[in-house]
């Protein structure tokens, strides 16, 4: 971190490369240190002698004094190596690399920037880049890329950091920030991150004072435990963490590797797993700017959905269907707060939520102001949206407005109408410059709204599992076959059938008599991992003679389908009682860690894809509510008249199942399927746990 700091705030600089060249890198970072009036030493490394007041000149790295903070490369890739191990030699601490044609284009740029990473590497350099536009640090003013940047203005005292790989992207979101009127800590941009990553910069802006909101914009993470760590140390010194990270799909995943040169890891397990830790992740380039700007702009955050207040009677009806869609509750107001609205409000108007306060606005200027009063007011609210026409004379109306707004600690934010139709100049920067978030799309402003109070009542009830450890012994690497896996399971009193393995059919006999009939027997075989399409299961076996008939049916079957398998024997168990089918499955991320799916089992998993993933250590009652949000959930619940089944012991199956993943390091997978879900509990029908020998090496 000592090297980072050099970094972003470095005392000297040498820009290596340097050319008057019109439009060169070297001569854009020389420009922008001086508009922001840079006062530490610049070095300037460049061919052709170059007077300048206040640069040191020298014509060769070699030249350079000892110990420079920072060295911007402004050369071409094929040049950076050396011009790196140079800097190295003069105990440089940091440097920035701006060239392209590296790892990105694959082949010898790959190569070069393997060179590259050594050499930081050898000399303990914290090397940005390369493939990137820099940095600005906003606190201290020091701009460090050939992007044009100018000193900022603003009266804002809590600042947003932002990080992204792509360099186009940290443009994007400073331009979009610095427009809505909000203050920087420092905008980075990390580029192909051949030494340092995103995390080793989100670390900085966690422990940064000067940072109080983090957008980050990230194509895929090199350090994913590190950055869950973050995520948890951010949560702690109550900084929120805005991420957008793209690659759910298949081509996102292809652009990803092609644009930074690295491999997107599983979305899913990505977005399970950060949201956990308390990370607000967006899926729109809009949403990151509107969501950082609500946090920062708002220290007091709303767990309860909006009031939203309007002079158009069809955006009521409208804002009722969208926040539905995007899962912004809309609450009640209660009579009380209803009471109070009627004596503001024209007679013709409802006093409701959302509240439709009517044209009569046109005619009087401080209605919309009264009303937002008592919704602020108001304890079933914990913010307002105010989405007008704003009519004039607008300036006025603005005042008003704002002035009511600013009495209340609650968020509130503004959406008028029209899109692109002109206002009077001043009215954007009026809101902003009074705290309150200002737009002209009311879906924008929603669907802020309803990742802030998301964010914020997850932060309230998160909890983690509190069930003891769960160590268990590895039997064998590899497949571990059904009947070991249920043993494991029924170790940690997880339900499985009554039933044991059989090596002759005279021993099936025996178990089936003592279990009773009707049973189910299964050849049993690590090979065997999908046994329904080998023919090797026979269900509801109801006589000893329909059991040997069995029996002789599925070694022909097997024998058939796979004459080189040797069998372990038979699982002979008794026939379950029909029951909801549903699937518990848990798999160890190569980058991420354990994660754990319920949803709909049997045949119905891959056909309804209905399904859910929890991180590994949620408590049985947060797991519960997140099995209500499966799609087939009406049938848990007595759909039709049947019913209702044990919902809540399928919960506490889940966290028992996250809780196995977590202390067994050596699982790489453990399905369940199907799982038979009845009113009066859980029952594993079948199961797979999958291992390897490198994982059990470690684990033992």
């Amino acid at each position: 971190m000592t090297a980072i700091a050099s970094l972003l705030q470095p005392r000297s600089i040498a820009i290596i490369g340097g050319s008057e060249e019109a439009g060169s890198a070297g001569r854009a970072a020389l420009e922008n240190l001086k508009r922001f009036k840079y006062g530490g030493d610049v070095h300037l490394v460049s061919r052709t002698r170059q007077e300048m007041p206040g640069l040191n000149w020298v014509s060769d790295i070699d030249e350079l004094p000892r110990g420079i903070d920072l060295a911007l490369l402004a050369v071409p890739s094929t040049r950076t190596p050396d011009a790196l191990e140079k800097c190295g030699a003069r105990g440089t601490r940091a440097a920035i690399a701006f060239a392209a044609g590296f790892a990105e284009v694959g082949g010898e740029g790959a190569q070069l920037q393997d060179r590259v990473a050594r050499v930081a590497r050898d000399h303990d350099i914290a090397l940005l880049g390369p493939n990137c536009i820099g940095l600005v640090n906003f606190v201290q003013g020091i701009p460090l890329t050939f992007e044009p940047n100018f000193p900022q203005t603003t009266s804002m005292s809590r600042r947003i950091g932002v990080i992204t790989q792509s360099g186009a992207m940290s443009s994007i979101l400073r331009l979009a920030l610095h427009a809505k009127r909000l203050a920087f800590s420092y905008v980075i941009s990390t580029g192909n991150e051949a030494a340092l990553g995103a995390e080793d910069l989100l670390q900085f802006l966690v422990e940064d004072p000067e940072t109080h909101v983090i957008a980050l914009f990230a194509e895929q993470f090199r350090d994913p435990h590190r950055l869950l760590q973050l995520a948890r140390q951010a949560k702690d010194n109550n900084k929120p963490i805005v991420l957008m990270h793209p690659g759910r799909s298949v081509r996102a995943r292809e652009s990803a590797q092609s644009h930074t040169g690295a491999m997107a890891s599983n979305h899913e397990v990505m977005a399970t797993l950060v949201q956990s830790e308390g990370v607000l992740l967006v899926p729109t380039i809009e949403e990151l700017i509107d969501t950082a700007e609500m946090l920062v702009r708002y220290t007091t955050l709303p767990v309860k959905g909006p009031a939203i207040i309007t002079n158009s009677g069809a955006f009521k009806g409208f804002a009722l269907d969208f926040s539905e869609t995007i899962g912004l509750d809309l609450p009640e107001a209660s009579a009380a707060t209803k009471d109070r609205l009627a004596k503001e409000l024209p007679p013709f108007a409802t006093a409701e939520n959302p509240l439709d306060f009517t044209a009569y606005y046109f005619r009087d200027p401080t209605l919309a102001p009264r009303v937002a009063t008592q919704c602020l007011e108001s304890d079933e609210f914990g913010s307002l949206m105010a989405a007008i026409v704003l009519g004039p004379p607008q300036m006025t109306r603005t005042e008003a407005l704002v002035a009511a707004l600013s009495r209340s600690a609650k968020p509130s934010v503004v959406a008028i109408f029209g899109d692109e139709s002109p206002l009077e100049p001043q009215i954007s920067s009026y809101f902003r410059d009074n705290g309150i978030c200002f737009f002209r799309s009311p879906e924008r402003a929603l669907r802020a709204l309803a990742n802030i109070t998301r964010y914020a009542s997850d932060q309230q009830v998160r909890q983690k599992s509190s069930q003891p450890p769960l160590p268990l012994a590895c039997p064998r690497t590899g497949i571990i076959p059904e009947y070991l896996s249920k043993e494991l399971l029924r170790s940690v009193s997880i339900p499985v059938p009554e039933g044991r393995l059989v090596k002759t059919m005279a021993e099936a006999q025996e178990v089936a008599s003592q279990i009773g009939y009707p049973v189910v027997i299964k050849a049993q075989s690590a090979a065997l991992a999908h046994k329904t399409d080998s023919g090797a299961v026979m269900l509801n076996i109801a006589t000893p003679e329909a059991l040997k008939a069995a029996w002789v049916q599925i070694e022909e079957a097997v024998g058939r389908h796979h004459p080189d398998v040797a069998l372990d024997g038979m699982l002979v168990e008794r026939m379950a009682d029909r029951g909801i089918e549903m699937v518990v499955g848990a798999k160890r991320d190569k980058d991420w860690g354990p994660v754990v799916l319920v949803g709909l089992g049997g045949i119905w998993v891959e056909t309804l894809n209905d399904t859910v993933l929890v991180p590994p250590d949620l408590t049985t009652e947060q797991i519960y509510k997140r099995i209500c949000q499966l799609r087939s959930a009406p049938l848990l619940f007595g759909a039709r008249g049947t019913q209702p089944v044990d919902v809540m012991a399928v919960a506490g199956l889940v966290e028992t199942v996250g809780n196995i993943m977590r202390s067994n390091p050596w699982i790489a997978e453990l399905d369940i399927n199907p799982l038979s879900v009845t009113p009066h509990g859980v029952l594993a029908l079948d199961v797979l746990i999958r291992t390897s020998a490198d994982e059990t090496s470690s684990a033992q």
